[in-house]
């Protein structure tokens, strides 16, 4: 009997060969050489089923940035990196899959409350990276998670799939160390003034 992992991995392999239009449960029975009923006894219905799937990829793609928030190190390099490898992922997987990449994509436009959690998810991983730089004194802050909310939303150009398009801009890197520039700067601890205030 399959496993529901033997059972998410044969719909990836249907989507690929179909499309999300066009996949049924009973595809996904057919692949694993069972009976449909077989598939609902996992998954109650084929939203539920492509659910999974959609919520699967993504926590594909919120382990490794949740690895690099809870490191030890420096906040800002910490970061840099964690913006890095979420903008490189999703770059990655349009390039070497640019079916599933779109595919993953419908899918998610139509799992929005998925979606949500997920956003949560890297927002909390960041307010984390933040929160260290506040301890450390070099990130000068009021509020965590708002910040990393800040972040993530300046940052969404460089890993939206909704801006793929604009990935293949020959200038996209540069644009991207243009805002980092911006969000480093924004982000960092002032020097108070040894002299204290200036008389008015």
């Amino acid at each position: 009997m399959p496993t529901q992992e033997d059972i998410l991995d044969a719909t990836e392999e249907v989507l690929r060969r179909y499309g999300p239009e066009k996949t049924n449960v009973v595809d996904v029975a057919r692949a694993l050489d069972v009976s449909h009923g077989t598939i609902y006894r996992h998954f109650s219905s084929k939203a539920a089923l492509r659910d999974a799937v959609t919520r699967r990829w993504l926590q594909r793609v919120e382990r490794p940035l949740a690895a690099i928030s809870r490191e030890g190190g420096p906040a800002e390099e910490r970061l840099r990196r964690w913006l890095d490898t979420l903008i490189s992922t999703k770059h990655e997987v349009r390039r070497n899959d640019p079916e599933m990449f779109a595919t993953y994509y419908q899918l998610a436009q139509e799992a929005t409350g998925i979606v949500d959690q997920h956003v949560t998810e890297l927002v909390d991983q960041l307010a984390a990276i933040v929160v260290d730089g506040q301890k450390a004194g070099v990130f000068n802050v009021a509020d965590a998670e708002r910040t990393a909310r800040a972040v993530f939303q300046a940052t969404a150009r460089f890993h939206h799939p909704a801006q793929a398009d604009a990935w293949d801009d020959p200038t996209i890197d540069e644009q991207f160390e243009a805002v980092w520039h911006l969000v480093r700067r924004g982000l960092e601890a002032t020097e108070p003034s040894e002299s204290g205030p200036r008389p008015a």
